[in-house]
């Protein structure tokens, strides 16, 4: 009987478990103020140091950031409040 209620509640906890409803997302976001080659560093950097975030791929001449994240873990607007507080403003790019 034991065996059971510790099968089932094992069960219970894994179904229930956040990670099991974690999803990856990948999101595009226009960033301004990169104005130099080192920029791109520098934003991926602040990205990268979000809790959540998996990849950050920056490009200069597209003047963009494509992000991998767990969405459990963060959200949009802290990815885009990390780029601002590293001096690059950024939005989701339409």
């Amino acid at each position: 009987m034991n065996k059971l209620l510790a099968s089932v509640t094992l069960a219970v906890s894994i179904l229930f478990s956040s990670a099991t409803f974690a999803a990856e997302k990948t999101i595009t976001l226009a960033v301004n103020n990169m104005y130099c080659a080192d920029c791109p560093f520098l934003v991926r950097k602040s990205l990268e140091a979000v809790p959540g975030v998996s990849k950050a791929v920056v490009s200069y001449k597209e003047k963009t950031a494509v992000v991998t994240y767990d969405d459990t873990r963060t959200d949009v607007t802290a990815l885009t409040r990390a780029t601002t507080e590293a001096g690059y403003p950024s939005a989701p790019r339409s």
